[in-house]
């Protein structure tokens, strides 16, 4: 107990000053930004998992940043490193027990420099962690986030290192009974005040970086941690700083829905979604059409500050190092990426690319530069699925969403999830409009389609037709 006392009280005059000046720019923080403006609108932006898996380096981060900041004019503005940025040594993922992890004295994890050398400091400022990455990701007019596997690392618990600015050691905090099953990195953290100060201390770290989304995994499914979703919500409130959370993976299952609406900006309604249609036989990835249902399911709960999240587009070139099989170019076909952006759009979940953006191709490009389908994902203060069939079926899906402001606008879209065309005239009733004629402007073709009774629409397989009712 006495040596507790000891460099409880040692950690206090040494980080003392630290200690008041992050409170001092919490509270600055506080008076300048209400929590109500995080997320107001589906978050949009990069994320380094479909592309580079555990694998990015500060280079890499950097030139996809430069590449971003192109487009965030369309709304594009998050850039996030996903898992393993703490790792020395990633390429060594398939043997665990050799992982080399960047940690600090506290027990967080911090950014290995062999990967990420800005983070070392310079000198003067030594422990820079990711501060300088993301003053160079905001000097780009982006906004910068991570991944982090929620828990405590065990090699924290392994040399019951302290927990910043208090008497207590990560065995204190640790539940050495609970670890994520498919991630050996951390252990669980327990509810009580040694587990608090310990996500305080963690998230408080991240946000002096400049942190602006934390992406949480284990934690929304494989199980529900609803204790420590709690714990870093509490955290990323009371450092001030306005940061988005996103929890993964997913399905997060629906009797949560109020619950992780209070704590999170984003939570992943769906395991990991890849460049596939479907996967036949395959409980994981998931394909496209398996995002028609959890959409439907879960569009009563998509409002500003709460999205949930079908997970990334996996469009463009998925190297050198994607998360998930060989490096390649999105097995997608152009159908199926029209209608995953405008099934993404018009059910308001998060954009997030997945591609390689030093190697966008033409045809990602005038995807993520349509201004008027991310309009729908902006602006759209309604939306709701038309028709809900059982997936065997594989009828037409239809939704539609209403955007707000002086000028509301009306967007319907059909989706055909058959392996062959589809022809059919939509009735207007479908998507509760009046039973007369209706004049539309079809998005995607970019014309005007006079007014009728029915809409024709003749749409090729997996593909979608998108209209603006005028």
């Amino acid at each position: 107990m006495l040596r507790r006392f000891l460099v409880a009280t040692l950690n206090f005059v040494l980080f003392g000053m630290v200690t008041t000046g992050q409170i001092a720019i919490a509270e600055s923080a506080q008076s300048m930004v209400s929590t109500a403006d995080v997320a107001a609108t589906p978050p949009m932006g990069w994320n380094s998992w479909d592309a580079y898996g555990l694998t990015i380096n500060e280079d890499q981060f950097k030139a996809n940043a430069q590449v971003l900041a192109q487009y965030k004019d369309y709304g594009w503005k998050y850039a996030v490193i996903d898992e393993g940025w703490f790792l020395e040594n990633p390429q060594n993922a398939d043997k665990p027990e050799t992982l080399k992890y960047s940690i600090d004295a506290y027990g967080r994890v911090t950014p290995a420099t062999n990967r990420f050398p800005s983070a070392a400091g310079d000198g003067m400022h030594s422990g820079a962690g990711f501060k300088t990455i993301a003053d160079y990701t905001h000097s780009l007019g982006l906004k910068f986030g991570i991944h982090i596997i929620r828990g405590i690392p065990k090699r924290a618990v392994n040399e019951n290192l302290a927990i910043l600015g208090t008497s207590f050691h990560a065995t204190d905090a640790a539940d050495t009974s609970d670890t994520c099953p498919w991630n050996p990195d951390n252990y669980g953290v327990k509810d009580n005040a040694a587990g608090k100060a310990y996500y305080d201390s963690l998230i408080g770290l991240y946000a002096g970086w400049g942190v602006d989304f934390i992406k949480v995994d284990c934690i929304a499914d494989h199980p529900y941690k609803a204790d420590e979703i709690r714990m870093i919500s509490e955290a990323i409130k009371t450092t001030g700083r306005p940061i988005v959370l996103s929890l993964s993976p997913g399905p997060t299952q629906l009797d949560h829905a109020a619950e992780i609406g209070e704590h999170a900006q984003m939570w992943r309604i769906a395991d990991d979604i890849w460049d596939g249609w479907e996967f036949p036989g395959q409980k994981w990835p998931n394909g496209l059409l398996s995002a028609f249902d959890n959409l439907a399911k879960w569009a009563p709960y998509a409002k500003p500050g709460n999205w949930p999240d079908a997970d990334m587009l996996p469009w463009g070139y998925l190297g050198p190092e994607p998360g998930w099989g060989k490096a390649r170019q999105s097995a997608l076909t152009q159908d199926e990426q029209r209608t995953q952006f405008t099934l993404w759009a018009i059910a308001r979940t998060p954009m997030i690319l997945g591609a390689n953006l030093t190697r966008l191709d033409d045809f990602t490009k005038s995807l993520i530069t349509n201004k008027e389908v991310i309009a729908i994902s902006q602006n759209a203060v309604t939306s709701k699925e038309h028709s809900t069939y059982p997936e065997t079926l594989l009828r037409p899906r239809r939704w539609s969403a209403t955007t707000g402001g002086p000028h509301p606008q009306k967007y319907i879209a059909i989706f055909n999830l058959h392996d062959r065309p589809l022809v059919s005239e939509e009735r207007w009733l479908m998507f509760g409009l009046a039973d007369k004629d209706h004049a539309v402007y079809d998005v995607w073709n970019q014309k005007q389609v006079p007014g009728a009774k029915t809409l024709h629409v003749d749409i090729p397989a997996h593909g979608c037709a998108l209209f603006r009712v005028e």
